[in-house]
């Protein structure tokens, strides 16, 4: 999926200075952005004072929107470097096209993966016709720097392991999850996990120590270690947790997100992951005007231009938290 912001702003990413060493309760509000003709997304990652949670390095939450009369999602064909996209519905479906000549339909509960490597474009429609809902959750994961210039691939992933406990059943997503692991080709040691609570569902959900840790809320009235987490917000855990405690009032939806912290500081900008303001404006240039990033064939429409670079050049820099 892509950033639509018009005038996006490059962000330094990554390192340990944001990191925070111990267990913490830090909430994040959305910040709400249009996506398309009729779909709005809340953004929580990259959010004030805090970039990434392990190698995730962007979250949108979106839905459930009722597109019934209304085209849905329909983002046209845009470019990524340096990153993995990870589409994740509960409801409707999204058609993915990319310049790998790719073809999917992505369901709710399915993995659609793709490794943007060295250069990818891609589209993502709602099909026609569609389903009357459309909720899910759109996130990038940052590839360290030995493998950010990979051969770029899309994986679709239907089967995926779960754990689960009275009241919880959890999803992995992506990475390792209590033993569980997903089949998603993944570059760094990282979790995603999809987590349903049936109501009234008290549990712990054991954890790695040496992962940092956010979640998510999808759907429902639910506590995270104590702290309500309403839909569309996210509560940021930091490391050194061995367990989570969960409490669900109703049925609830939540998405797990960690992963060891990102050694590497990194430049995010629009579409791109990179290491410096050169190699992030020579990408543009590229899909402005080169063959680096494809063509997606079969979409009906033109492809995405990229936004103005801000002309001041942005380096990863240490920072201290």
């Amino acid at each position: 999926m892509s950033n639509l912001d018009r005038q996006a702003t490059p962000t330094v990413c990554g390192g340990r200075g944001f990191v925070v060493a111990e267990p913490v309760r830090e909430l994040l509000s959305p910040r709400h952005v249009r996506l398309g003709e009729s779909t709005e997304v809340r953004r929580l990652l990259p959010n004030l004072g805090r970039r990434m949670v392990g190698a995730w390095a962007f979250v949108d939450h979106y839905g459930p929107d009722d597109i019934a009369e209304e085209p849905g999602m329909q983002v046209p064909p845009h470019p990524h470097m340096g990153l993995q996209t990870v589409s994740w519905l509960h409801e409707g479906e999204v058609l993915h096209r990319d310049s790998l000549g790719s073809l999917r339909t992505v369901r709710p509960r399915e993995l659609g993966l793709m490794t943007s490597g060295r250069a990818i474009s891609h589209s993502e429609e709602s099909p026609r016709p569609h389903a009357r809902y459309l909720h899910g959750a759109q996130l990038w994961v940052a590839l360290p720097d030995a493998h950010r210039s990979v051969e770029p691939h899309f994986e679709h992933h239907a089967d995926l392991p779960t754990v689960t406990a009275p009241g919880l059943t959890a999803t992995v997503i992506l990475g390792e999850l209590d033993g569980a692991r997903s089949p998603g080709t993944a570059y760094t040691p990282i979790v995603g996990a999809d987590l349903s609570l049936t109501r009234d569902t008290e549990t712990r959900l054991p954890l790695d120590p040496d992962f940092e840790y956010a979640v998510l809320s999808m759907s429902g009235e639910a506590e995270v270690d104590g702290v309500p987490v309403l839909p569309g917000s996210m509560l940021y855990l930091g490391c050194g947790r061995t367990e989570l405690p969960l409490r669900a009032a109703s049925d609830a939806g939540l998405m797990l997100l960690g992963g060891e912290p990102f050694e590497e500081e990194i430049v995010m900008w629009w579409n791109f992951v990179g290491r410096s303001h050169e190699e992030i404006e020579a990408a543009r240039l590229d899909w402005m005007e080169g063959p680096r990033f494809g063509e997606v064939k079969g979409y009906d429409g033109a492809r995405l231009p990229a936004p103005a670079l801000p002309p001041v050049a942005l380096k990863p820099r240490g920072r201290v938290r």
